[in-house]
């Protein structure tokens, strides 16, 4: 099974355990992704119209620091906004590292460019956060990573 196919098992797996709240659809999934666990340099958004499915649309942003770009993060909440959901999933920490198996190098390697993810699980965030969009949107739906 590859990174984005674990990813994917997990946000379903969070929006499952939501703590009793409701998970309302469109549901968005917001996982950060770096070459370490403490900077986000990639940051990848998939909107969801149903748990048990794949993202209808998938969108990836890449920078120096994605959740310090207040472009990146406006760019994320129009893409929000524009797909109507209702709920925003979001990793809280940084997933792994932002290359992807298959095609920066080859499936079932380690990343040669992050040695810091070598032997490590993915995901050293604290969880995720389950947000209501818009409503909670002034609270700022894409909060810092978490080392």
């Amino acid at each position: 099974m590859n990174k984005r196919a674990r990813d994917r098992r997990r946000v379903r797996g969070a929006a499952a355990r939501s703590g009793g709240e409701a998970v309302q659809y469109p549901l968005a999934t917001v996982i950060y992704y770096g070459p370490d666990n403490r900077k986000a340099t990639k940051v990848a958004v998939g909107i969801l119209r149903r748990l048990d499915e794949e993202p209808e649309v998938l969108r990836r942003w890449v920078g120096d620091s994605v959740v310090g770009d207040a472009r990146i993060q406006g760019e994320i909440a129009d893409f929000i906004k524009e797909h109507r959901v209702r709920s925003v999933i979001v990793n809280e920490g940084v997933s792994g590292c932002p290359h992807e198996e298959e095609k920066d190098y080859p499936l079932g390697e380690s990343c040669p460019f992050c040695p810091f993810w070598k032997d490590r699980p993915r995901n050293l965030g604290k969880g995720f956060l389950l947000r209501r969009f818009p409503e909670e949107a002034s609270a700022g739906p894409f909060p810092e990573p978490q080392s």
